[in-house]
């Protein structure tokens, strides 16, 4: 009996805790088009640990990066195949080194620079094997620098040291455990070493260990909370909320780290706070803010967690809150 009243007592006191993630706009940058500041598709965004957002403008075949709320700082890239040039990227991401790490889609490789675009070093080419791609869209890092590319066609994840030597692989065609459908986002969480995956055509997320063993997986097709018509991006916080781009939706939902619903945010349209095709999502280490690239609508949004509103928590967040 004195669990229970205990139990009742906790509950009833988380139950006036801000809510964990009222997210609302907050600003934006960004229109269709090819000068510095413009986007032709935006799709991968990553922050960097001084506050800087990289992000890969696709069709501009280029990467430009931006203070957190849209300053513009820099840009490098053009049409090609040569070291600094790309076709079509896709994801970005920044090392614990702050270097920055570029799934060069269409090149079939991923490449890799300084913080200002300088050109450090690239691997991979069209194919199957070990270290080849076929259309690399995502990347992530873990703290000890290895790295995680997903790959559209090859249907795979592989993971490769800082400079590019093969570590290991995992995933095949298919809708079974560990199998996708045009993987898409690709995020490692260090708290429980986990490695989650957008599984884009399947419409869910899958995670993993560091090495591909497959540990769990949520969603499906539809409109429902937890649903998702094609899931993009992923993003992740040290504390376990695993963020998701629900492209189809025009929506970005938010679960723990297990896949329990916790919240969204979006509808279809161009306003403030709409989405047309969101793809890439990053949000600070702590959750308070949340950069997403609105794909279509050639912009970047972002939006901050409002701690004013108090709402009854529900068991999601109370296990999000006090793992």
């Amino acid at each position: 009996m004195k669990r229970n009243v205990f139990l009742g007592v906790v509950v009833l006191a988380i139950a006036a805790i801000p809510a964990l993630a009222d997210y609302v706009y907050e600003g934006k940058w960004g229109s269709r088009g090819s000068q510095l500041g413009q986007f032709n598709w935006p799709i991968g965004i990553a922050l960097a640990a001084n506050g800087n957002l990289y992000v890969a403008d696709k069709y501009n075949h280029r990467v430009q990066y931006f203070t957190w709320n849209g300053h513009f700082r820099g840009s490098w890239g053009s049409y090609g195949t040569g070291n600094g040039n790309f076709s079509h990227p896709e994801g970005v991401v920044v090392a614990p080194n702050g270097n920055v790490y570029v799934a060069d889609t269409q090149n079939d490789r991923v490449q890799y620079f300084t913080a200002t675009g300088s050109f450090l070093g690239k691997w991979g080419k069209l194919g199957t094997g070990n270290g080849e791609f076929n259309q690399p869209t995502s990347i992530a890092f873990t703290p000890n620098g290895n790295v995680y590319v997903t790959e559209w066609y090859n249907n795979r994840v592989q993971y490769f040291t800082s400079s590019g030597s093969f570590l290991g692989k995992w995933g095949s065609y298919g809708t079974g455990n560990g199998q996708f459908d045009e993987p898409r986002g690709v995020a490692f969480l260090s708290t429980n070493s986990r490695v989650y995956v957008a599984d884009r055509n399947n419409d869910r997320v899958q995670y993993f260990t560091s090495s591909g063993s497959f540990l769990g997986v949520w969603g499906s097709y539809g409109t429902g909370d937890g649903q998702f018509r094609n899931s993009g991006g992923v993003g992740v916080t040290t504390d376990g909320i695993i963020f998701i781009t629900d492209s189809g939706n025009s929506r970005i939902q938010y679960f723990t780290s297990s896949g329990s619903f916790l919240g969204k945010w979006g509808s279809s349209g161009s306003g403030n706070g709409q989405f047309n095709r969101p793809l890439g999502v990053a949000p600070l280490a702590n959750g308070t803010r949340v950069h997403v690239a609105d794909s279509y609508n050639h912009r970047i949004q972002y939006f901050r967690w409002s701690p004013a509103a108090v709402v009854p928590s529900s068991v999601g967040r109370i296990k999000a809150l006090f793992r």
